[in-house]
């Protein structure tokens, strides 16, 4: 008889404390939810670009079980074109700052740019999601460790607008492990407090659809980053290249790679269908020996 194989124990990982604010880890898996200040989102297609509809989407994602609200004002699909960090302050300030004052949710700013940073983090956010992992902008570290926020390092190959050309890898693992190595002593050697930083290997961005799949395969190899880490399949191309759906109807696709994701140590999952993936997340958890089980 075959047995579900039960992930081995979770490494023990310090909280993330920004100010009086505490994100622990180990216990339960984090869903942050994507609030898409963009009028070309992939996902979407500018569904909340209006203010008042995103600040809505957020709360009711918050409402839904998202502790983390990740507010972008740029679409990083494949091939986007970059916006001008004055009129991504516009189209995030006025949400992160409504959402602050309107509930208590942690909040991420999905920029790379340490200027959006910075007014988002004045407005009220507690994370900075840079999808560069501090390559994109020299000042990001520097404010990342002056203003003593969170900060998620992901990886991408190129830019949004050129990240799906010519992919190639020497090992698509061992590089990106690498890379994280690199980019958390940066961080580091910058100021930033090594127990603020969350890594993420950017599933989907420069990379192939094979690529993807053997990410969320051997993901539990960044565990040994010492590292809280984030994973986001949320309704990508990848899934729908097995499924032959469309991001709107890729539900269930994205639940099979959350739940997998948090088998191999997932800490966070950053999702668009949170009410949906809340009870796959919660159930992975207790499959896993996290959380309190219910009867």
């Amino acid at each position: 008889m075959t047995y579900l194989a039960i992930p081995k124990p979770r490494p023990q990982l310090p909280p993330l404390n920004v100010g009086e604010r505490r994100l622990g880890f180990g216990d339960r898996v984090h869903l942050m939810g994507v609030v898409n200040v963009t009028p070309d989102s992939f996902s979407d297609g500018g569904e909340y670009f209006d203010t008042h509809a995103a600040v809505e989407q957020a709360l009711e994602l918050h409402r839904a079980g998202a502790n983390i609200l990740d507010v972008g004002g740029e679409s990083t699909r494949p091939g986007a074109d970059p916006v001008e960090a004055a009129d991504e302050i516009d189209r995030v300030v006025p949400v992160i700052d409504a959402i602050s004052r309107r509930c208590d949710a942690w909040i991420s700013v999905d920029t790379y740019k340490a200027d959006v940073a910075k007014a988002a983090l004045d407005a009220g956010a507690h994370l900075v999601n840079d999808i560069s992992g501090l390559g994109f902008d020299d000042d990001m570290a520097q404010l990342v460790a002056r203003r003593e926020c969170g900060l998620v390092l992901m990886h991408i190959r190129n830019t949004p607008k050129t990240m799906q050309r010519d992919i190639a890898y020497d090992d698509v693992v061992d590089d990106l492990l690498r890379y994280f190595d690199e980019r958390i002593q940066l961080a580091i050697d910058a100021g930033v407090d090594p127990e603020r930083i969350i890594v993420d290997p950017g599933i989907g961005f420069g990379k192939t659809v094979e690529h993807n799949y053997r990410l969320l395969r051997e993901l539990s190899r960044f565990t040994a980053l010492g590292r809280p880490l984030l994973v986001g399949t949320s309704r990508k191309s990848f899934i729908g290249a097995v499924i032959d759906e469309p991001p709107e109807r890729r539900l269930w696709g994205t639940a099979a790679t959350v739940a997998c994701s948090i088998f191999a140590g997932a800490d966070i999952v950053r999702i668009h269908d949170v009410r949906q993936m809340v009870d796959v997340v919660r159930v992975t958890e207790a499959l896993c020996g996290m959380g309190s089980e219910r009867g």
